[in-house]
């Protein structure tokens, strides 16, 4: 008879609080629309994996449904390379050639992952875990994901629960922080859009060249910037329409839904219910103000030297939430000055940080096994 309530005896007050989590991650995809391919997943994994027994996960030493989809697509690193694969095939670096001052931007901006590094490493956290950490601050989901995996495996479900949370709430988390470093004079400055014809050769050739350069200064990226690049390919080829279109849609869409309740699957009560995880929470909040203090500052200091002037809000563009990022640049030039249009060069520094997450990604990968030893 005890057995058919072992459902109820085995409730924890950790498990119940984290299925709580859940639901709380669910009502603010479906409520409040942030990042709802994601968050909707991921907090239905959550209840699942800390209903009683986890079942769903491994019971009995036999693995569940969700253990075999983390060890196919996580633990292989499987699912990220194919999420790069569909964005590659969505991103369009026109914006980013017809002004190439952009792409600083998509580095300037990476400036938060390395600050919450240091910040970590004095919070006592081990080089890999604060690698791991810091790379929250890519605001570039998939790569989270991909170096969680590499270097912090107990913390995966914190770390992208915190990269697409703070996604979500780029429009929250970076006027005050454009604001509180720039003035209304400079918020307000016009930039004209270079309207110029590219030629195919160089457009089709640009993936190719990057996968090359990337493989030869950063080894460790060409899992990232390989997927993200072979996706931009198939796009711009102009004669793969077919797949291109099945990569944005039917690709993202199965691999997303698969990574939600998957990653959902690592946040048990065990490992999420600790002060490490506030922590981490708040480093990755930490790391989004860098980032977007970073495009700024260095749009400011641009501006020293050119005589046709750069509006500094740009600057915060460059972090890899893309086209999110882009829209609340324009959004809030529009509240400066109607008559301020903003949007193309916000879109060229936005596609600039999707290839720099990626990159910083790679970076990370190849420097923490050599500063080990």
């Amino acid at each position: 008879m005890q057995e058919l309530f072992i459902g109820f005896t085995s409730v924890t007050w950790q498990s119940a609080a984290m299925i709580g989590v859940g639901i709380l991650l669910i009502w603010l995809a479906v409520k409040k629309e942030y990042e709802p391919m994601l968050l909707l997943p991921i907090g239905f994994g959550t209840i699942l994996v800390n209903l009683p027994l986890s079942v769903v996960f491994e019971h009995e030493g036999a693995p569940g449904f969700l253990k075999l989809l983390f060890d196919a697509g996580i633990a292989t690193e499987l699912f990220p390379v194919l999420i790069f694969i569909a964005i590659g095939a969505m991103c369009d670096f026109r914006p980013m050639f017809k002004n190439p001052v952009m792409m600083f931007f998509g580095v300037a901006a990476q400036f938060g992952i390395f600050a919450t590094v240091i910040i970590a490493l004095l919070l006592g956290f081990d080089l890999k875990v604060a690698s791991a950490i810091g790379i929250i601050g890519a605001a570039d989901g998939p790569t989270s994901i991909f170096v969680a995996t590499r270097f912090a495996k107990d913390y995966l479900g914190p770390i992208s629960v915190a990269a697409y949370s703070y996604m979500a709430l780029v429009p929250l988390i970076q006027p005050p922080v454009i604001k509180a470093l720039t003035t209304k004079h400079e918020r307000m400055i016009k930039m004209t859009a270079h309207e110029t014809n590219l030629p195919k050769s160089l457009i089709v050739s640009f993936p190719i060249i990057v996968t090359i350069v990337a493989g030869l200064v950063a080894p460790m990226s060409v899992p990232l910037i390989g997927s993200l690049m072979f996706g931009n390919l198939v796009r711009e080829c102009g004669v793969l329409d077919r797949l291109s279109s099945a990569a944005q849609n039917e690709l993202a869409n199965i691999v997303t839904l698969l990574l939600g309740i998957t990653i959902g699957s690592s946040m048990s009560a065990a490992k999420f219910l600790n002060p490490t995880t506030l922590m981490i929470l708040g480093m990755g909040l930490v790391a989004f103000v860098f980032d977007t203090a970073g495009g700024v500052l260095f749009a400011k200091f641009l501006n020293l030297f050119r005589k046709e002037k750069i509006n500094p809000m740009v600057g915060a563009a460059g972090i890899s939430a893309f086209p999110m990022s882009a829209r609340v640049i324009q959004k809030m030039a529009t509240a400066e000055d109607p008559n301020t249009f903003i949007i193309m060069q916000a879109v060229g520094a936005n596609v600039s940080g999707q290839l720099g997450s990626v990159m910083a990604g790679g970076i990370v990968l190849a420097l923490v096994p050599i500063l080990l030893g």
